[in-house]
């Protein structure tokens, strides 16, 4: 991050104070981000709805696939059940089966 970014993106809290907050918005919807200053502090970061939803998705994203690669390494062949043992294990019948649409696995 630049100095010259680091300037343009903060925003002192008394902008806020002054009914200023729909241009902020507004330039937080072009920039991406403002941090809020209050007393030369950084004291919150605004970002648009889309971008909070983008860095959330992200996170998931990557919790996901840690945990992936934990089961990859702890994998043991012998913990394997077939598709037998697994509907009997959680009381599964084929007419159950029968009963659902269509699955979708992402």
């Amino acid at each position: 991050m630049s100095v010259v970014s680091a300037i343009r993106d903060t925003v002192p809290i008394s902008l806020f104070n002054k009914g200023q907050a729909g241009k902020i918005f507004e330039q937080t919807r072009q920039t991406g981000a403002k941090v809020v200053m209050k007393n030369n502090a950084a004291q919150a970061v605004i970002i648009s709805p889309e971008e909070y939803l983008r860095l959330i998705d992200e996170a998931n994203d990557a919790l996901l696939e840690a945990e992936a690669l934990r089961r990859m390494v702890n994998f043991s062949e012998e913990h394997l059940r077939s598709e037998q043992e697994f509907l009997s294990e959680f009381a599964i019948t084929e007419s159950d089966l029968a009963d659902i649409d269509s699955i979708e696995i992402e």
